[in-house]
């Protein structure tokens, strides 16, 4: 036999296993990171800082104070996403940093807790909007999960569909904040002058209560990283996408709270439970009204878009590790994507929106993702130490690493005192996880 037909006979006997594409690049990697960020909370939660700090200058102080810690972290997974491109990305740090069963744990919240629960409160929001936005009448639990289904089957059809979906989304909800923002800085700024409340408490003691929910706002970005197996350039695509993602959302953020004092003031936005929406009836009545309402639907859409394509590729690595279902790792030939591992992510989170425990759900959220984060952070040193630079470079580290990791587990330690059964519940479910994944694993 010819060495050819050597060649040809093995090429037909061992069938080519698919492979996640490099499909993506930093503008991709940039939309993942904002869409992943700004859900429906920045046109509600001004409201929540503003009623525990009473001036504008702590409001946006604080709002500002956080979007720096963000922007630190923003620099930790660049430097990391460059000593450690691999699919998974923040499940990949924690696992190669720490062990496995950390890695295991996280892609175990993340699936039952964080990203699933997330997903279906989103969901349920949207369906609010949308259907007082329309005038249909049909059950709010039909549309959320008709709406997972749809963003499910169209990440089944490629990586390519799933972030052109995402990004389009992502602009029209840029689009709609730009909006609220040049409506609002167009009206005078009468109310701006107002002193703000009297403070109940310290400054300090009410700053760091309201780091709390700002911190949770910015949180997000971690979620690019997933998709580091399908970036052209991991290295380089992630580390921008990380950095002007964050630097984008920062922006906004800030100008949306700007405009919410220049047109509410200070108590006028503590009064409120939907400033973004009160903010555009003062100035367009009941048009405006409803176009920003239209605005927070297209957002949420955007939000479960966006999860719906990262997080799956944390499942797809569980499995490949040999922690999770086998099928979980299987990508499909044509479309190149883990499509088993999407479906997963679709069916829990219609699940759980279906039950109507997505609300009971996120009270563990907070707890459980800043844990992850802090860890994520620690991992940064144990990497410095063990691998060689890859060109990047946190700047201030490892200060600006301690302060990030110090404010994630201030965020976990204020939960604990103020939610402790929520706390505790959250860490029993990563708990009963790691018999599961440690079983896997010897059955592997």
């Amino acid at each position: 036999m010819t060495t050819r037909n050597i060649t040809a006979a093995f090429a037909v006997s061992s069938p080519t296993v698919a492979s996640l594409a490099r499909r993506l690049n930093a503008f991709d990697a940039t939309m993942l990171v904002m869409g992943g960020i700004i859900g429906s909370g920045i046109f509600i939660n001004p409201y929540v800082v503003a009623r525990i700090v009473h001036t504008p200058a702590l409001i946006l102080g604080v709002w500002a104070a956080g979007g720096a810690i963000a922007l630190i972290g923003a620099f930790i997974y660049a430097e990391l996403a460059a000593l450690r491109p691999e699919v998974g990305g923040q499940y990949a740090y924690l696992r190669d940093a720490w062990h496995p069963s950390v890695a295991f744990m996280y892609g175990w919240g993340l699936l039952l807790v964080i990203q699933s629960g997330g997903m279906a409160a989103v969901a349920v929001t949207f369906s609010k909007y949308t259907l007082r936005l329309t005038g249909v009448t049909m059950p709010e639990w039909l549309l959320a999960s008709g709406t997972l289904a749809i963003l499910t089957i169209i990440n089944c059809f490629g990586v390519r569909s799933g972030t052109n979906t995402q990004t389009l989304l992502m602009l029209l909800k840029l689009a709609a904040i730009a909006m609220l923002i040049v409506a609002g800085s167009a009206m005078g700024g009468a109310a701006a002058a107002n002193p703000g409340l009297k403070p109940e408490a310290s400054p300090l003691i009410e700053i760091l209560a309201a780091m709390t929910p700002v911190m949770f706002a910015y949180g997000g970005w971690q979620t690019a990283s997933f998709m580091s197996g399908e970036l052209k350039n991991p290295r380089r695509d992630l580390a921008v996408g990380m950095l002007s993602g964050v630097i984008g959302v920062i922006t906004v953020y800030l100008l949306v709270n700007y405009v919410c004092l220049r047109v509410l003031g200070a108590e006028g936005l503590a009064n409120t439970t939907t400033p973004a929406s009160t903010v555009m009836h003062a100035i367009l009545g009941e048009r405006g009204a409803m176009l920003i309402g239209a605005g927070i639907a297209v957002s949420t859409l955007g939000f479960l878009s966006q999860g719906m394509l990262t997080a799956p590729r944390v499942y797809y690595a569980m499995a490949e590790d040999g922690v999770f279902f086998k099928a979980v790792g299987k990508v499909h030939p044509v479309t190149r994507v883990p499509v088993v591992a999407i479906v997963l992510q679709g069916v829990v989170a219609i699940v759980i929106a279906l039950s109507g425990t997505y609300e009971q759900i996120l009270n563990y959220v907070v707890s459980v993702d800043f844990i992850f984060f802090g860890l994520t952070g620690l991992s940064l040193f144990v990497f410095r130490r063990r691998l060689p630079s890859a060109g990047f470079r946190t700047p201030l580290h490892p200060f600006s690493t301690a302060i990030f990791v110090i404010a994630c587990w201030l965020v976990v330690i204020g939960t604990f005192v103020k939610e402790p059964r929520n706390s505790v519940i959250g860490l029993l479910i990563l708990a009963a996880g790691l018999p599961f994944g440690l079983r896997r694993k010897q059955a592997a």
